[in-house]
């Protein structure tokens, strides 16, 4: 396994800081038991409340669901640890626990609904829309490309195989509309749109701002539909989220440009703005570009942190759906932050070298993550093979900075 021996490899065994009660997300008390009710209530009970004692031997931790444990293992430094040992659990349920609500998330161009299972998880699904090798056409402007499910469970690999670790687990899955969406939403206006098309399949649209019409409808076969299933983050109630403007941020608009595409010296005027006059927001903030470039995503307008962390924390690398659309050409323009900037962190670069050599060749680590995914293969060859071409070019720009 080309992947295990990635994880073996020095460079991906740089301790982080010391975790202080400080740097956690979620402060837990461990004698905090997590209990269902059998009233469908979602509360937590606390151990004094709780109808059985603890199995002998066992933590209160011990009882916590995957995706909750997930939630508490969140610090200042990571999303996940590099061996995190529920890595396969959470993608398990992802993929296999049983689908009991299906609500359409608000918001957004296009249509994503939020599932729920027994134990009260819940994970974001973006459905199909696009086969494997379908290209993005090349007159469509990026604001109106589609989002593809399996750029969602590619990103996730791939940020974890350049040891950002800040997309949250993703897992493909078969999903029946009639049994794990229909026939059980409570959502009205999704509930209004479902239909049988001429070929008898089942089909639904849903209400979003974009691809929300029958000329758009997501049809099964019959009613089978591929999609990602995303873990949520905790709820943004009990851990508020940070959205900032990328200020490589594109216009967004037909014919007019981004301030950053006229001015070459942009970058003197990102260094002397909070949060990226200090500590290594800029980095972080390039660090993304590099993910970006590599899948071919140009619709990064936002990110987020995490606001109990203040400016010094890792971002969050949500919404990859835009990625991986074309193979056979590049967008330099993703680039523009690290050419602009002349800035990466060591780390990052010596893994990028360590990326392009033949033992861990990018593309053939990509590929062994997504043989074990349930919808494998989740990309075309020719996206694979453009990752090592990308990563070339990524090399080179960080070459054409040494140099200067």
């Amino acid at each position: 396994s080309k992947l295990a021996a990635l994880f073996e490899h020095p460079l991906y065994n740089i301790p982080i800081p010391e975790v202080t009660e400080k740097d956690k997300l979620f402060i837990v008390n461990a004698m905090e038991k997590f209990s269902l009710h059998s009233s469908g209530s979602d509360e937590w009970v606390s151990s004094s409340k709780a109808e059985t004692l603890l199995p002998t031997g066992k933590t209160a931790y011990d009882t916590y669901p995957t995706w909750l444990k997930f939630h508490v293992g969140i610090n200042r430094y990571e999303l996940y640890p590099r061996r995190d040992p529920l890595l396969p659990a959470l993608l398990r349920d992802l993929a296999t626990q049983r689908i009991v609500g299906s609500v359409q998330k608000s918001g957004g161009t296009q249509l994503k609904l939020i599932m729920t299972f027994p134990n009260y998880g819940q994970a974001l699904f973006k459905p199909m829309k696009q086969t494997r090798d379908q290209e993005t056409p090349i007159d469509f402007f990026y604001f109106s490309d589609f989002e593809r499910h399996n750029a969602e469970i590619a990103a996730f690999h791939l940020d974890r195989i350049l040891d950002f670790r800040r997309i949250p687990p993703v897992s493909g899955r078969l999903v029946n509309i009639t049994k794990e969406i229909r026939d059980i939403t409570t959502d009205k206006k999704l509930a209004k749109t479902f239909f049988i098309s001429p070929a008898g399949n089942i089909c639904f649209y849903g209400e979003c701002s974009y691809y929300c019409s029958t000329e758009h409808a997501l049809c099964g076969k019959p009613d089978r539909l591929e999609g990602s299933m995303a873990a949520l983050l905790p709820d943004k109630i009990l851990a508020k989220r940070r959205s900032w403007r990328s200020p490589w941020r594109r216009s967004y608009h037909k014919s007019k440009k981004a301030e950053w595409e006229l001015n070459p010296n942009y970058c003197a005027q990102v260094r002397e703005t909070p949060p990226y006059d200090r500590g290594h927001r800029l980095l972080d903030l390039i660090d993304m570009t590099i993910l970006d470039f590599l899948m071919g995503n140009m619709d990064r307008h936002h990110y987020e942190t995490f606001e109990k962390f203040g400016n010094d924390t890792f971002l969050l690398h949500l919404d990859n759906g835009r990625g991986f659309g074309t193979y056979s050409r590049d967008e330099p323009s993703i680039l523009t932050p690290l050419q602009q900037c002349c800035s990466i962190k060591k780390s990052t670069y010596l893994r990028l070298q360590l990326l392009a050599t033949q033992p861990y060749r990018l593309s053939d680590l990509l590929r062994e993550a997504l043989a074990a995914d349930p919808l494998a293969p989740v990309l075309a060859e020719p996206h694979l093979r453009a990752l090592d071409r990308r990563l070339g070019k990524v090399l080179a720009a960080v070459g054409h900075c040494l140099a200067r």
